[in-house]
């Protein structure tokens, strides 16, 4: 719109609180489009032009309706001390002028203090009970004793103040906007300590959120990942880096729509349609024990099986099962690493979720003896619509109706909708009956195809009909005040059911953002039950909790060198979500890729925690076999590198599963005082141990790469780089993606086969990369791979290593594992090691040594060792 005529309606011209407000003090009072100077006086607001540029491109910029700093909140008379922490009642002051229905008049508000370092509060309505979020969470009986974190509060207007007592650094701050709370309109603001944010997903975007304004909204979305729009889930958690590297975490526990805007003050604004405002801080304080303190509320991550880390394929398009052999022989025959195939819908009859079509695929149970014969898995693709076109024909919807899990109409009928195989009902996975049926399904379609994992797609819910084939009623759920600025002509319905849908508990207007999360929760406990073994689900819509019971696949990703990288933010993302099993549509999904794209994809997939390569329905086929010779050897060889690393990445997953930090992570996450690592999401790093420098550019044969400061080591030739932390210029010809070793680490490998089924029982390597002070630590942890209960029930081993001044030691921490055959060590590299030795022992016996001056790199072999017995290797 054209501003300029409507300078002359300054709201209180001479009113300091609008006049002499700067661009980064405001927050947005008119956060829909078309705001102009009488609305927003109409609402008891400032109205100011900007003095930053206008940017068209931008999904927010500085809002010229603002509130005053005085505007109507809530105020109390007293804050109580309880036996949990603090608590309030708060009633509404000033004229309330806003079009976004009445405000709720009293609110109660609770603080709880349930350990040293995190805090949780809550506004509700103590009147009128209103949706909570149905997920588990630790309850607080008593608050923590001592606490490293200071709470402040002001009474009118109320706001509450959370600081770190070490530093004095802002965790919560709600001062800046007025707390708003109506029926379908709840706001709240705070302060940061830094523009240094991250999270706040799921959004294609960079990694560092923070330094611009900014607007992002939560409605999941059957969505291709595209910038500034909602897509398939929702994360209202952000991490903060404080100005001196302490990191903290602020996490939103509320399902319902939202808008969350950034400004550069720093601040972020959360507004929400539904619910309470029930917040959780975590003071870290590193980013790590962020992530860990943030998954003891929603949920540590589930353990993957070790052959889950192997490579998948996959393609939307296979026509039939002869095509799918023709896939999967020729992968063979080239001596491909891999360890499971999976299937698009081309394999149902007629779309039908739990069956196969007996025309085109129906030896497909052969087809999966096959692959477990050859040590390998098989991974179907399974919808939440259930068709409703063959009543009394279709045990899934037959069963479905009788125990009516199906999701409700505003009348209470069946809603029906859209996809695949026609019209569907849609799964209520909240009713009780839900995960019985859905086990059922499960069960009945095992012994027809013994599938070893489940892909759960479309699970937004989308729907192909505005709502569903009738519409919807356009009641307040479906039409309400306000609608967060989401991409579908802005109607919640859009692409989806109608929020006014109901499920056993509540509206789809509260659970939409939940249903991927309640289908994996169902999924993960039928297939649990009808597999006993470890397995994966992997879901396309997630919410805070999913990485308790599955992984996720970043969705429709295009085959573009820009979606290359940007899969690299949105894998760092989801780990910082609890979510570590996590990867992109290798050499892209949609469109067609290239044989140098595609070859670039694999080296930086090869990288992810799960690493599939999948494409559409009528795009060139796009695994390893599919290319020249060049890019089949290039393929292969990154393959070999990962199914060398997996004890490592196992390692790392485990530990993941444990503490709930992330296996690939930010490189701020290990330099958390380093300047330089705060906006990088061109590199990442496995643990502290690893940083991947991928190539992410068309036609280039080198990278421009930030090593931090300290002792890095390249992978394939161990040649060593001391860096002071600085960027430098890596060769990375079409056969090499750069990746170092950094200084400290020492890493567990195994040599390398076509499977994990192999690949396990071959021997093992230690790489022990010295630091500045000439000494390595590492660990490795094992088990038999896919037993349910093997860390629950101390059924693994877990050896930690060291080295320093010529001698490696191993310490067997656990030892609740007995294999069947020993595992046996043959092989160990040190590198950094300044002197030439000449001669080696390992537990007492020589072996032979050899040393490479030219790299410090000392090889020891020709011996062979139990890995689960103590290992001491000296060298002089």
């Amino acid at each position: 719109m054209d501003r300029g005529p409507y300078e002359s309606y300054l709201k209180k011209l001479t009113d300091p609180q609008c006049s002499k407000s700067a661009d980064n003090d405001r927050f947005d009072c008119h956060p829909e489009p078309n705001a102009n100077p009488q609305k927003c006086v109409a609402r008891g607001c400032c109205w100011k032009s900007a003095s930053a540029n206008f940017d068209p491109e931008a999904s927010y910029n500085v809002p010229w309706c603002f509130f005053p700093s005085d505007y109507a909140g809530y105020s109390t008379d007293e804050i109580v001390v309880t036996s949990t922490g603090y608590a309030a009642t708060l009633t509404a002051t000033g004229q309330w002028q806003l079009p976004y229905g009445t405000r709720i008049g009293l609110l109660r508000f609770e603080l709880f203090m349930p350990t040293v370092d995190s805090i949780r509060f809550k506004f509700y309505d103590p009147a009128n009970k209103r949706y909570e979020v149905p997920i588990s969470t630790p309850e607080i009986q008593k608050k923590a004793f001592k606490t490293n974190y200071h709470i402040d509060f002001t009474k009118n207007p109320f706001s509450v103040k959370i600081t770190r007592k070490s530093t004095g650094a802002v965790l919560f701050d709600s001062s800046p906007s007025p707390l708003i709370f109506t029926d379908q309109f709840l706001l709240i603001s705070t302060l940061l300590s830094s523009s240094n944010l991250y999270g706040l997903g799921e959004q294609k975007a960079p990694l560092q959120k923070g330094g611009a304004w900014a607007r992002y909204s939560l409605w999941a979305r059957d969505q291709s990942p595209t910038f500034n729009t909602n897509i398939y889930g929702s994360h209202p958690f952000f991490l903060n880096l404080e100005p001196d590297g302490k990191a903290h975490g602020v996490f939103l526990l509320n399902s319902n729509a939202m808008d969350v805007d950034i400004s550069p003050k720093p601040a972020v604004t959360f507004r929400t349609i539904g619910g309470i405002l029930d917040f959780f801080v975590f003071l870290g304080p590193s980013a790590d024990a962020v992530i860990s303190q943030y998954t003891d509320v929603i949920g540590k991550p589930f353990m993957p099986p070790y052959w889950s880390l192997g490579f998948h394929l996959c393609r939307y398009g296979y026509s039939d099962t002869a095509y799918v052999k023709k896939i999967i022989e020729r992968n063979r025959a080239i001596g491909i690493p891999y360890d499971v195939q999976w299937t698009d819908i081309d394999y149902m009859d007629a779309k039908f979720d739990w069956t196969y079509d007996p025309k085109r695929y129906g030896d497909l149970p052969s087809v999966v003896e096959d692959l477990h014969e050859h040590g390998q898995k098989y991974i179907m693709i399974i919808d939440p619509g259930i068709a409703n076109t063959q009543p009394g024909k279709y045990a899934a919807y037959d069963e479905g109706v009788k125990d009516g899990v199906f999701i409700q109409d505003s009348k209470g009928n069946l809603l029906i909708g859209k996809v695949w195989p026609g019209t569907v009902t849609f799964p209520d996975f909240y009713h009780p009956n839900a995960t019985k049926w859905w086990t059922k399904q499960a069960q009945d379609w095992h012994t027809k195809v013994s599938y070893d994992g489940i892909w759960i797609d479309m699970n937004e819910p989308s729907n192909f009909v505005f709502g569903s084939t009738v519409g919807c009623p356009g009641n307040h759920l479906d039409n309400p005040p306000y609608v967060p600025q989401i991409s579908g002509n802005g109607s919640l319905a859009d692409n989806t059911v109608c929020p006014s849908a109901l499920h056993y508990s509540t509206s789809h207007y509260n659970l939409h953002n939940l249903y991927g999360l309640s289908e994996t929760m169902a999924t993960a406990s039928a297939v649990t039950s009808v597999i006993k073994k470890r397995s994966i689900i992997i879901s396309r819509s997630t919410f805070p909790s999913q990485g308790h019971f599955g992984g996720h696949w970043t969705g429709d990703v295009f085959s573009t060198w820009e979606d290359l990288h940007y899969s690299i933010p949105a894998m760092l993302e989801f780990g910082m979500y609890g979510i570590p099993l996590v990867g992109a549509d290798i050499c892209g999904f949609n469109h067609d890729t290239t044989e140098e794209l595609c070859t670039r994809w694999m080296q930086l997939g090869a990288f992810y925690p799960f690493m599939r390569n999948h494409n559409t329905l009528g795009a060139p086929d796009q695994d390893p076999a599919a290319f020249s010779k060049r890019a089949q050897s290039i393929m292969k060889a990154i393959l070999e590198v990962r199914y060398t690393l997996l004890p490592f990445l196992y390692t790392l997953m485990v530990n993941s599963h444990m503490t709930g930090v992330p296996a690939a992570r930010p490189l701020f996450f290990s330099f958390p005082t380093d300047v330089n690592t705060f906006d990088i999401d061109k590199q990442f790093m496995w643990g502290s141990s690893l940083i991947i420098s991928p190539v992410l550019t068309q036609g280039a044969e080198s990278v421009e790469a930030y090593l931090p400061k300290g002792i890095w080591y390249d992978l394939y030739t161990s040649q060593m780089i001391g860096s002071t932390g600085k960027m430098i210029g890596l060769p990375a010809p079409l056969e090499k993606i750069p990746v170092h070793i950094r200084g400290g680490s020492i890493l567990p490998l195994q040599a390398p086969a076509v499977t994990t089924t192999l690949s396990r029982k071959n021997p093992f390597g230690l790489i022990a990369a010295y630091d500045v002070n000439g000494s390595a630590s590492g660990e490795l942890f094992w088990d038999d791979g896919d037993s349910l209960d093997s860390y629950s029930a101390d059924k693994f081993c877990h050896v930690a290593f060291s080295a320093a001044q010529g001698t490696l030691t191993s310490v067997i921490m656990k030892n609740g594992y007995a294999p069947e055959s020993p595992l046996v060590i043959t092989e160990i590299r040190v590198l950094g090691v300044a002197m030439k030795p000449t001669h080696a022992e390992v537990n007492g016996q020589s072996a032979k040594v050899t040393y490479l001056d030219h790299l410090l790199e000392l090889e020891i072999a020709d011996f062979s060792a139990d890995l689960l017995s103590p290992l001491r290797v000296t060298w002089k």
